[in-house]
Parts: C-alpha cells; structure tokens; sequence
C-alpha cells in the first residue's frame, strides 16, 4: 500500500464507513479491540470502538463537509489513528485497578509518523497529521487549565504557529462526541470556546502575528512578553542546526551550502578524541559543547551538525544557543526508509540500520515554534 491507494479509501463526507482495510494497512490498529479504557471516560468500551465512533462523528459533521480533499486526509487519518499508541501506553492501577494511557499522543505521533512515512505520505500532509495526534486532547484542556499551566492564551497561539487549529478542534470534537461519557457537553462547550478564542486571536486557520521573529521566539520559549510589541533581543551568532535521521544528507547540505562556516559535531568530536560511535558519549557531547560556547562568545556563525532527532536533544542545543542569544535556523532533512538504509551501508561507520530503525521510536520533526525559521523538505 502507498499513498494513491490510502487516498482511496478516504471517505466522501456523511459516507458510511468499513474500516476493516485500516487493520490490514495499519496492524497496530488491531491491537484496539482488546485494549481496555477507563470507563469513567470512555464507558462505550475498548479503544477499537472508541475509534471507529470517533471516525464516524468526523465524517458526519460540518467541518468535514466543509474541508478540502487534502484536508478531508489529515483529519481522517488523524482520527483514525488518533489513539494508535494507547495498546502500548497503557498502566492498570494493581490497587484500584484504575486504568491511564499515559504519553499515548505524543506516542502515537511518532507511531503514525513512521507508518504514513513508510507509506510515502507527502511530508507536509504526514506532519499535519502527526501534529493533530501530538495535542489531540488539548482542546478539551485548554480553556479550563491544563497541565502545563500556560494560560489558554499562550497555547492557542503557540499552536496556531504549528498547525491549523480548525483541524485540531474538529478532530477534537469528533474524539469527544464519538464516546460515552457523563461530562461529554461541559467537554464539548470547552471546546467551542477555544474556537471562540482563536477567533478572537485572529488565528483560527493562521498563525497568530507577532511583531518579528524575535518577539515570536522569545514568546513561545516563557517570555513574560506581549506578541505585538517588538521584544528587544541582544545580538548574537547565526547558527544552523541540522536536524534528521543519520544518512539523511545532513553533511552533504552543509558541504554545499555552508562550507565557509565552521562546523560543530558530536562525530567530528569522536573522531579528534579517537572515540568509536557509543563509546564515552559524554567526552564527545562535552568537547562539542565547549567548541560550540567559544563561537557563541564571539558571536561567530556556524553550524551545529547533529542528528536532532527528538524534541529533548534539541532542546539541549537550543537552550545554549538562546542562552547567548543566538539567531537560529533549523535545517530538518529526511529521506525514505530504503535510501536511509542503503547509505547507511555504503558508508564509513559503526552505526548498524538496526540502530537507525531503533531511532524512529524517538522520531520527532522540528516544530515551527523551535527557531526563528526552520526549513523542511520541499
């Protein structure tokens, strides 16, 4: 199965719908039907039955009518897929026999992630899917306090920046309507209001404005700022972060396009202390953090090359670079699964394709939110 053959089998809007070719396309999904959930908030029964209401209530309802083609398969896959992670997320309570699918979404983001890329789902397409299923619950949290404890403001225009906010509620609303439980309305008008608040952002659809890059950057890392009044940043070096799974081409789009600039990389540090692939990481990490402090202090440029992969590893590098105000550019690369492993073996290294196929289970793209400007795939 591909893309073209996914495409066919996203339903017209009101259509009635047989997913029984998702289990043969998408086999974790089979894993639903005996994965229990708390009946507190989902007493209609398993994860499976959850989905197949949840895909129901979109395909019946007015945003789904109202939505393009393209759009019509980011919500359907999105609601498809919203709860793939919950079999492998779920924590029965030995005592109370309470049951929690903790981490499901951010999980299941990168479960879907590496299945529609597999499939060869155009990146743009495949991202906005991941991002609805990243903070599919978000919008039943939003407006009455959430985790986090961001005010509702700051989420909806941190988010507005990362994906299109109608989607999200509408995947959102069909997730609540497509389950049996006592606090379903209160949930429901919730979620209206956080469409209400978008609106009244300007950023139902678009992202929210900012005054400059700078504002924007300095606001969506806890600034205690206003979007539209320009934020004063101190100056600093211009640096470029690869991001991307190994043998992406990360070293080849730095020797083409920035082969003036010095380079920072956790292999080159390996390599100047003699160091094997896994061997005393921290020695290497150290070294290159170093390397990379000493530019930062001269407000020099250059390239932070590494793989990037996870939102916690560039949350390392990004909070040194911004520690000394940095002016930042992510470069996030990615090719198919057969490439990936084809260089992989044809070049100088210890790392295995096993060890790269391990690695997607850590997959998370760059957000939009990360940097000042952060360049994908064409």
């Amino acid at each position: 199965m591909n893309y073209k053959d996914l495409l066919k089998h996203v339903p017209a809007p009101g259509e009635v719908i047989n997913l029984a070719w998702a289990l043969d396309a998408f086999p974790a999904l089979r894993l639903l039907a005996t994965t229990p959930q708390d009946p507190h908030y989902h007493a209609e029964g398993d994860v499976w039955t959850h989905t197949v209401m949840v895909v129901n209530e979109l395909v019946n309802g007015g945003d789904y009518a109202a939505s393009t083609a393209e759009q019509r398969f980011i919500l359907f896959f999105a609601a498809l897929l919203h709860d793939i992670a919950k079999p492998d997320t779920t924590v029965i309570d030995e005592v109370t026999g309470k049951i929690g699918q903790p981490g499901h979404s951010r999980r299941g983001a990168i479960d879907a992630r590496i299945a529609l890329w597999r499939y060869g789902v155009p990146f743009a397409i495949r991202e906005a899917i991941c991002r609805i299923i990243a903070v599919h619950q978000l919008p039943f949290f939003a407006i009455a306090g959430n985790k986090g404890g961001q005010p509702p403001e700051f989420l909806i225009r941190k988010l507005s920046h990362e994906l299109d906010l109608r989607l999200l509620a509408a995947v959102a609303e069909a997730d609540m309507r497509g389950r049996d439980y006592v606090g379903k309305a209160d949930c429901l008008v919730d979620i209206e209001l956080f469409r209400e608040l978008a609106r009244d952002e300007g950023c139902y659809g678009m992202p929210r404005s900012f005054a400059d890059l700078a504002t924007q950057v300095a606001y969506f890392r806890g600034a205690a700022i206003a979007p539209d009044y320009p934020f004063h940043a101190e100056s600093g070096s211009n640096v470029i972060v690869m991001a991307g799974l190994p043998a992406s081409g990360k070293n080849t789009w730095v020797a083409k396009h920035c082969a003036a600039l010095p380079v920072i990389s956790f292999d080159d540090a390996r390599e100047a202390l003699g160091l094997k692939h896994g061997d005393n990481a921290g020695a290497a990490v150290h070294k290159a953090i170093d390397d990379a402090k000493a530019l930062l202090r001269n407000k020099a440029g250059f390239v932070f090359n590494a793989t990037h992969i996870s939102s916690s590893m560039r949350k390392k590098t990004l909070d040194l670079l911004y520690a000394y105000h940095a002016s930042v550019t992510i470069v996030y690369l990615e090719q198919s699964e057969d490439v990936l492993m084809s260089r992989n073996t044809k070049r100088d290294t210890t790392l295995t394709n096993a060890s790269i196929r391990r690695m997607l289970f850590k997959w998370e793209v760059p957000l939009p939110t990360e940097a000042h400007r952060v360049e994908y795939p064409a």
